[in-house]
C-alpha cells in the first residue's frame, strides 16, 4: 500500500467514524450555524481584499498586502485555537497495522494540510491579486503573489499545531507565543507616530525590494518543511506515550480541603469539582485559557482605544462572566457520563451534584470580578454595569446552560487529547451558547434605547438577583425533568464511554 493508497484509506474511515458517532445528526445543527457564520466572515473576508487591492492599484504597490500579513497572521492564529484540535484523533488503531507508523502520521498531517480553513484565505487573496492584477500588476507576479501567500498561510496552520501540542502538554509553553507575537506587537504601543511612519516606510521599501524574489520563497518552504518534520516527530512521540501511559509522575501533597466537610455531601462533590478542574487537561486547559483571554481583553479595554463602543463594553464584559459556564455547563453531566451509574444509586443524589456544580460556577466569577476592576479602575466600566452582568451570569444565564443537564448524553473523556474520540456537541449546546452570548446584550440594547443605561443595568440586575435567589426551586426543576429521561440518557451514556 502506498502513501496515497494509505491517506484515501485513512481519510475514508475518518468520515465514517464522524457519520457513525451516536451524536453525528445532532451535530448537524451545529454545523448550519457554523456554515452560516463562516459564510459571513467569507463576505467580509471578500470586501477587505477588495479594499485592500484598491488601496494597493492605488499606490501602485502590489506587495502592500505582505504588510498587513502579520496581523492577519495572528487573526488566523488565534481562530485556530478555537475552532482547531490536533489532527490525530483516529492514530491509535493504525499503530497496530504492518504500515509505517511515520507515514500514518504523515497522512494525518496531510489531511490537516488539506484542511478547508487553510484555504478560507483564498477569499481574501483572490479579490485583491484580481484588482492588482486590473490595476497593471503582471499576471505572473499576481501568481506568484498568491502562491506565497498560501505557503504563509500553510507555514503558520504548522507554528499553531506544534504550539497547540506543546501548551497541551504544559501550561508554560503559553510563553512561546506570547513572546514571539508580543515582540511583533508590542514596540507600536511605545513608539511615536514619526517613529511608527518611518518602521512602515522601511518595511514598504523592503518588501518592494525582496518579498517577490527567489530566496523569500526558498525561506517559507524551508521553515515549511523544518515545521513539518518537527511536528511529525513531536506528535508520534506524544502519541506513544499517551498510548502506554508513559506519563511522569512525582509525589506531592495532595489537599483534602477539610473546610469543606462542614457542608456535608455538597462539600465532597465541590472537592470533586476543584480537583477535576486541577487535575483534569481538558477542564483545566479551558480555565486556563478563559483567565488569558478574560485579561487581555480586559487590559486592552483599560489602556487601549481598541473595543471602544457601549456595544463592545458590554460584550466583554458578559464574555468576562459567562465563559467558564459556557464552555463547561454547555456538557454539564458529560464528564460524570464516565460514572453516571453509581450517581442514580442513592435518591437526589444527582441533584445534590447540580447544586454543588453551580456553586462552584458562582464561586469561580470571582475571578473575572477582580479582573473586571481592573476597566471599573481606569474609568471604562461601571460598577453597576460589572455587577447587572455578575448577577446575570449566575441567575438568567446558569439557569439557561444547567438546562443542558436534561438534554446531554454523551460522555466526555477526560484526559485524551490526541488520540481520544470526536468530541461533538449537539444542536442544543449551540442554542443554549448563543443565547447565552447575545440575549443579555440585545436585552440592554432596547433597554438603553427605551429609557438609559443606569435604568437598563439596573433592570438586568434585579431580574439577575431575583433568578439566583430562586436556584433551588428551578434547579429541582430541571432534576425532576432529567429523571424523566433518565433511561434515555444512560443509553447515550453508555454508547459514548
Amino acid at each position: 500500500m502506498n502513501r496515497l493508497q494509505l491517506f484515501l484509506l485513512l481519510r475514508k474511515n475518518t468520515k465514517l467514524s464522524e457519520k457513525r458517532h451516536p451524536m453525528f445528526e445532532a451535530n448537524q445543527y451545529g454545523k448550519f450555524f457554523s456554515y452560516l457564520a463562516s459564510s459571513i466572515v467569507g463576505l467580509e473576508f471578500m470586501g477587505l481584499g477588495t479594499f485592500l487591492g484598491w488601496l494597493a492599484a492605488k499606490e501602485d504597490a502590489t506587495e502592500i498586502i505582505f504588510l498587513f500579513m502579520p496581523f492577519l497572521l495572528i487573526v488566523d492564529f488565534g481562530v485556530r485555537f478555537t475552532t482547531q484540535q490536533t489532527p490525530l484523533m483516529l492514530v491509535k488503531p493504525y499503530l497496530l497495522i504492518p504500515v509505517s507508523k511515520y507515514s500514518a502520521i504523515e497522512c494525518f498531517l496531510v489531511k490537516q494540510l488539506l484542511d478547508l480553513s487553510n484555504f478560507f484565505w483564498i477569499l481574501l487573496f483572490l479579490p485583491y491579486g484580481f484588482i492588482v492584477w486590473c490595476g497593471g500588476a503582471t499576471i505572473w507576479i499576481v501568481l506568484a503573489m498568491l502562491c506565497l501567500l498560501h505557503l504563509m498561510v500553510l507555514v503558520n496552520s504548522q507554528w499553531y499545531l506544534f504550539v497547540r501540542t506543546l501548551v497541551n502538554q504544559s501550561i508554560f509553553w503559553w510563553a512561546l507565543p506570547i513572546m514571539f507575537y508580543g515582540s511583533l506587537i508590542l514596540p507600536f504601543f511605545f513608539l511615536s507616530s514619526k517613529q511608527i511612519d518611518n518602521v512602515i516606510d522601511f518595511l514598504i521599501y523592503f518588501l518592494n525590494d525582496n518579498v517577490f524574489s527567489w530566496y523569500t520563497f526558498i525561506f517559507f518552504v524551508i521553515l515549511f518543511v523544518a515545521f513539518f518534520v518537527v511536528n511529525r516527530r513531536l506528535q508520534m512521540r506524544l502519541i506513544y506515550d499517551e498510548i502506554s501511559k508513559n506519563e511522569k509522575t512525582k509525589l506531592k501533597h495532595v489537599s483534602e480541603f477539610k473546610a469543606l466537610n462542614r457542608f456535608g455531601q455538597i462539600g465532597e462533590y465541590l472537592k470533586l469539582e476543584i480537583k477535576s478542574t486541577m487535575r483534569n487537561k481538558t477542564i483545566r486547559s479551558r480555565f486556563i485559557q478563559g483567565i488569558c483571554l478574560i485579561t487581555i481583553f480586559s487590559l486592552l479595554i483599560s489602556f487601549t482605544d481598541f473595543y471602544n463602543s457601549s456595544f463592545e463594553h458590554d460584550f466583554w464584559c458578559l464574555y468576562a462572566f459567562i465563559f467558564f459556564g459556557s464552555t463547561n455547563l454547555t456538557q454539564v453531566m458529560c464528564p460524570e457520563g464516565n460514572y453516571i451509574d453509581f450517581l442514580m444509586v442513592h435518591k437526589e443524589n444527582i441533584l445534590t451534584l447540580l447544586r454543588a456544580k453551580y456553586y462552584y460556577y458562582c464561586t469561580v466569577l470571582v475571578l473575572p470580578l477582580l479582573v473586571t476592576l481592573i476597566p471599573v479602575i481606569m474609568g471604562q466600566f461601571s460598577i453597576l454595569m460589572v455587577l447587572a452582568y455578575l448577577f446575570t451570569a449566575t441567575g438568567p444565564i446558569y439557569l439557561i446552560l444547567f438546562q443542558m443537564a436534561i438534554y446531554n448524553k454523551m460522555t466526555l473523556p477526560l484526559n485524551d487529547k490526541l488520540t481520544g474520540k470526536n468530541q461533538m456537541g449537539n444542536k442544543w449546546q449551540t442554542i443554549v451558547s448563543m443565547i447565552a452570548m447575545f440575549a443579555p446584550i440585545i436585552i440592554v440594547s432596547l433597554l438603553r434605547f427605551l429609557y438609559s443605561d443606569v435604568t437598563a443595568y439596573w433592570v438586568l440586575l434585579i431580574i439577575g438577583v431575583v433568578t439566583t435567589l430562586a436556584e433551588p426551586y428551578w434547579m429541582r426543576n430541571i432534576y425532576r425533568r432529567m429523571m424523566l429521561r433518565r433511561y434515555e440518557n444512560l443509553e447515550g451514556f453508555h454508547a459514548t464511554r
